[in-house]
């Protein structure tokens, strides 16, 4: 059956104080049942824009300056990533991690904080294939320079590629979590993401991390580390880990 995206993993040198912030801007858990995570990173983050990224909702105007005010209070900083003359406020959290405050937009007016995952890509048409037979997620839209998916129920945020011109260079520090529905089998469902293109990872790669930094074992029964067919690497996950 296919997966469901419900977390998004961000690697951190100080996990605790990225915890933090994360927490602090998105508020309490959502009720949506989509997320952040935040781990220990394996070293020093590279200086590349990540290629996954966060967009964050607003209602109104002055949700905007407030939400951006309040972001900037908990240690994010304004970046330039070449965005130019937009709307939105492009933000990184303590670590560098890029964000979106959008301003309102009526598609976002019912997805929660979290507006989108947005992820870049070489090949939009491609990543719909592929992430369309991996999801439970409906493909709403697809073009030449981006696709978009949303949950079947029409709740939680979008899921949104779009064609950069950036390939990638070092490992993702910021990855989708997918978790497998209850009674399905994990080892399945990684032969069935490898048979749409998918590449697994090697093991030692698949290192999982509680929330404090401790190291656990990252075996099939816990969590499978994939990558798609650009190199987006997400995790799979076993029902009711």
């Amino acid at each position: 059956m296919p997966l469901r995206p419900v977390l998004l993993t961000i690697e951190a040198l100080a996990p605790a104080a990225v915890r933090r912030f994360w927490a602090e801007a998105l508020g309490p858990s959502d009720p949506l049942g989509f997320g952040v995570e935040v781990v220990s990173a394996p070293g020093p983050r590279p200086a590349v824009k990540n290629r996954v990224h966060l967009d964050l909702a607003t209602t109104s105007a002055a949700h905007q300056t407030e939400l951006v005010a309040r972001l900037e209070d908990l240690g994010a900083t304004p970046v330039d990533i070449g965005q130019g003359d937009v709307p939105w406020t492009v933000l990184a959290d303590p670590e560098g991690n890029v964000l979106c405050v959008l301003e309102p937009r009526e598609v976002y007016r019912d997805t929660g904080p979290i507006a989108a995952v947005v992820v870049d890509c070489a090949d939009p048409r491609a990543m719909a294939r592929f992430w369309d037979g991996a999801l439970d997620w409906t493909l709403r839209e697809v073009a030449d320079d981006h696709a978009v998916l949303r949950s079947a129920d029409e709740v939680g945020p979008y899921l949104e590629f779009f064609r950069t011109p950036d390939t990638k260079t070092v490992p993702d520090r910021v990855l989708l979590g997918l978790r497998c529905r209850p009674g399905d089998d994990q080892e399945a469902e990684a032969a069935r993401l490898r048979a749409l293109g998918a590449t697994e990872l090697d093991a030692e790669l698949a290192t999982e991390l509680t929330t404090d930094g401790t190291e656990i074992d990252a075996d099939r029964a816990t969590v499978t580390l994939m990558s798609d067919p650009e190199g987006h690497d997400f995790r799979v996950i076993a029902a009711g880990s």
